[in-house]
């Protein structure tokens, strides 16, 4: 039994409907519900009646929700416990951020924030946009710094969760030089020559950045995908080695770019724009991250949400 199965069970729970829960957890529906069949496996009864609509738990899904409840909540407090056990010494504040974003805006940003808080430690954990999310919620980091589109938001209470808009990135497709410097593989491609797609895993922001994008092409785009995977590093690297076509945040590959070891496969038209939003809980009172919020309010007076 896996622990995102215990906690989409507990999502479909609270959220009646499997679109409604898939979106929260950032999963497909049909991964959701491939995921809810393996808990109910691992269980051995059915927890979920589908022959109703909204969908209701069954007696014995009812008396696991109890149990995944308290053992989430458990898992939370025994995470929070180690994880303030094991602060760096003096002023600090732990961050939760994409894999992407910890690589490759995460360290200008902290440049630029220690020129201000001088003796500012930060601890980062890169992780993926729903752990992320579950760090911020649990109390297990300060602040979390997240990519975000207005046509995919995340649907964290602005009242609760308060954000910042702290800088802005390209989603992009680049292919490495083919031997006269230009792309390898360039869109749209064809029927008879689809261009090969290093592509992220579904359920992944980065994924679904991706989906809206060619949803809204206005040119035919034919691509095979032939590599996935979760992480934009791994989707770079491949794109290196001349694998495919891979769309990636222009913070992540600037040095390649620069280099030419990476090319643009296309022009503006196949590109998305995309906010960096930097969130906090409210109820935190921890006088560093109070000052540091305000600071940035400061420097950023048009860019505050849920205020």
């Amino acid at each position: 039994m896996e622990i995102k199965w215990v906690e989409d069970f507990v999502a479909l729970a609270r959220h009646q409907t499997f679109s409604r829960a898939a979106e929260v957890r950032n999963v497909t529906q049909s991964g959701l519900s491939r995921r809810i069949r393996s808990l109910e496996r691992s269980v051995g009864a059915e927890l979920i009646d589908r022959s109703t609509y909204p969908p209701k738990l069954t007696s014995a899904g009812r008396f696991f929700l109890e149990a995944a409840e308290e053992i989430l909540l458990r898992l939370a407090d025994v995470k929070a416990v180690i994880q303030t056990e094991q602060r760096i010494p003096g002023a600090g504040l732990q961050i939760a951020a994409g894999h992407a974003i910890a690589v490759g805006f995460l360290p200008g940003w902290i440049r630029v924030m220690r020129r201000r808080f001088r003796d500012l430690h930060l601890r980062i954990t890169p992780t993926n946009v729903h752990d992320s999310i579950l760090m911020l919620q649990n109390g297990s980091c300060e602040l979390m710094l997240v990519y975000e589109h207005p046509e995919l938001p995340l649907h964290l209470d602005p009242l609760r969760f308060p954000s910042l808009l702290v800088g802005e990135d390209t989603f992009m497709p680049v292919s490495a030089p083919d031997a006269r410097g230009g792309a390898r593989y360039r869109l749209p491609g064809t029927s008879a020559h689809p261009l090969p797609l290093i592509a992220y895993s579904q359920g992944t922001y980065f994924g679904r950045c991706l989906t809206l994008l060619l949803a809204h092409a206005q040119q035919r785009v034919c691509l095979g995908t032939v590599f996935e995977s979760d992480m934009a590093d791994v989707l770079k690297q491949l794109a290196l080695n001349g694998e495919g076509i891979a769309w990636l945040p222009r913070s992540l590959i600037a040095r390649e770019l620069e280099t030419g070891a990476l090319v643009l496969a296309g022009n503006e038209r196949w590109s998305l724009d995309l906010q960096l939003l930097l969130y906090r809980e409210r109820q935190n009172t921890m006088v560093l991250l109070q000052s540091l919020w305000e600071a940035l309010e400061r420097a950023l007076p048009n860019t505050r949400k849920g205020l």
